[in-house]
């Protein structure tokens, strides 16, 4: 993935968590993604067996592939990213190095950094990172050990100085994720905003038309 190309259009970028999930199986909800047109989906359930988490994987990469748009990433595991040919796999704070998953992926492989700061983010940049993931943008519960929210002015002082695509995270709505975009954000990410949603497919479609996109 060349690290200056990303569409112009707001990206949406659904991160799973099979825990959080009310009424649907997680298999369906990640179909229900892919096929309304989510950008990224990023396989994140940390406590499955690696037989488990691979067959996960496979399933939306194969669903994604003939679906045409939707890139799909693994959290963490760069193994099961790569058995099951994933479009990449997104590190987090205690996982590998950047450099190194530079040095053992393929060329079109892409690798997305969490991060919670500036200096996180140029860090992530430096090594070659594609995108970064920044939160808490907004006070959200799953990101309360992260400290307080950084907000929209963060945002856009980090993306100003930060030449890759920032999505912001943590606590984003459907009336937040244009604002998020007018302080250089190159789209949204989340988990509740896309699982809870009645229909994956109009949130999408909302989504875009209140940003312009």
């Amino acid at each position: 993935m060349a690290r200056s190309k990303m569409p112009a259009h707001l990206q949406l970028y659904y991160i799973t968590d099979r825990t959080q999930i009310k009424y649907r199986t997680l298999d369906a909800c990640i179909a229900a993604a892919i096929d309304a047109g989510v950008d990224w989906v990023q396989i994140r359930e940390k406590d499955l067996p690696a037989r488990s988490l691979l067959a996960l994987a496979e399933a939306a990469v194969g669903h994604a592939r003939r679906a045409g748009r939707t890139r799909v990433m693994v959290n963490d595991r760069l193994d099961v990213a790569l058995a099951a040919k994933a479009h990449g796999v997104h590190l987090g704070t205690r996982s590998m190095p950047v450099e190194l998953v530079r040095s053992l992926e393929p060329q079109e492989f892409v690798v997305g950094v969490s991060c919670h700061s500036l200096e996180e983010s140029l860090t992530a940049q430096a090594a070659g990172a594609d995108y970064i993931l920044l939160g808490p943008i907004f006070a959200t519960p799953s990101k309360l050990a992260y400290g307080p929210p950084l907000g929209l002015a963060k945002l856009r002082e980090l993306t100003l100085q930060v030449t890759i695509p920032v999505f912001a995270l943590g606590g984003i709505s459907r009336d937040r994720a244009a604002i998020c975009l007018q302080n250089g954000a190159a789209g949204i990410a989340g988990i509740r905003i896309f699982q809870d949603c009645d229909s994956v497919e109009a949130l999408v479609r909302e989504l875009r038309k209140n940003a312009g996109a």
